[in-house]
């Protein structure tokens, strides 16, 4: 008697069928694919098979796009949805510097800017994460996408964590230390946009990857994104270093190109990482070059991207002057502690 063949197989025999037969998996393919795996409806055994083989064979725009269409549609997004201007991800952790781009985005948040952050936790050992340095200063993450719509009307600001919207997505991130490399959920997963904001901003480490994301925005039909190379991986200018800006605008993609701010200079290892030097830096009594450059250099991209800033010189700027003036803000509360 044969047995009958899983409706999963298909996209597994799809990419795995050798190097003349095999091929990359349309979106529609992609798209139904991974509302198999977020329905439950995929064995373990696919399951690896499929994200390794997508991993191997390098994962395309339209696999992408798929894969981000199907986790919008499974989300279980709150009644009253917030207006959020900017989708900022946060995945990758710091290790060599603090992650300044926190400052960043509260001083944003404090020009008026409504912003929800996503990410996740604890993926990888010896790296400093979001959720615990906004713990830290006083800023719980929330833990639904109901709490992040009442953060983002009262405050203009929420962090969630995948796991705390998509479990699923956590889940298949968390096999990495199964299977021994990243899977294609560490392209897709912070790209989701849970409340689909006009705007989205992606820091990666592998700048091949970059052109990836920007087709895959195109595909999904995000209207404005920008991805560049940030330090360690998350949305942190490194400003002495040029760096290009892959963008989506309204459907055309583009590659902008900035200048560094700093001097180019070997930027040496924080070997202290101490997180409590960021309130210091907030509320002004230290001040410290680097950070300060890569604050408003981080602030300067997102400015440019939701097109409030003309260029570069215009979007520095205006950076410069949101951080001198954060503390006039009344929206975010960092505590005294």
């Amino acid at each position: 008697m044969t047995a009958e063949i899983h409706p999963f197989a298909q996209f597994v025999a799809i990419l795995g069928r050798g190097p003349t037969r095999s091929r990359n998996l349309t979106l529609e393919e992609a798209e139904q694919a991974m509302s198999l795996i977020l329905d439950g409806q995929v064995e373990p055994e696919q399951l690896g098979a499929f994200l390794m083989l997508l991993r191997r064979n390098v994962e395309s725009d339209e696999e992408i796009a798929g894969c981000i269409k199907a986790v919008q549609k499974s989300l279980q997004l709150p009644a009253h949805l917030p207006k959020v201007d900017l989708d900022w991800s946060s995945y990758a952790g710091k290790r060599r510097q603090l992650p300044y781009f926190i400052l960043a985005v509260l001083a944003l948040v404090e020009s008026g800017v409504n912003v929800l952050m996503q990410g996740a936790e604890e993926h990888t050992a010896g790296r400093m994460y979001t959720g615990d340095i906004l713990e830290l200063i006083g800023i719980s993450p929330v833990k639904s996408l109901d709490e992040a719509a009442t953060a983002i009307d009262n405050t203009g600001f929420a962090y969630i964590t995948l796991d705390n919207f998509s479990p699923v997505l956590q889940k298949l991130l968390g096999l990495k230390s199964l299977l021994g490399l990243r899977s294609p959920v560490h392209t897709f997963g912070r790209m989701v946009n849970p409340f689909k904001a006009p705007y989205s901003i992606q820091g990666i480490f592998h700048p091949n990857y970059m052109p990836i994301h920007q087709g895959a925005a195109y595909l999904a039909g995000q209207a404005h994104m920008a991805v560049f190379r940030g330090e360690g991986g998350e949305v942190e200018v490194r400003p002495n270093k040029p760096f290009d800006v892959c963008t989506v605008h309204d459907g055309v993609q583009d590659t902008e190109k900035w200048t560094r701010i700093l001097p180019e200079t070997r930027q040496a290892h924080d070997e202290e990482m101490d997180p409590n030097r960021l309130k210091p830096l907030w509320s002004g009594e230290t001040q410290d070059d680097y950070a300060d450059a890569a604050i408003q250099g981080t602030m300067a991209v997102a400015l440019k991207l939701m097109q409030k800033a003309t260029d570069q010189a215009d979007a520095m700027a205006q950076a410069e002057q949101i951080w001198q003036k954060r503390l006039e803000g009344k929206r975010i509360t960092l505590s005294s502690q």
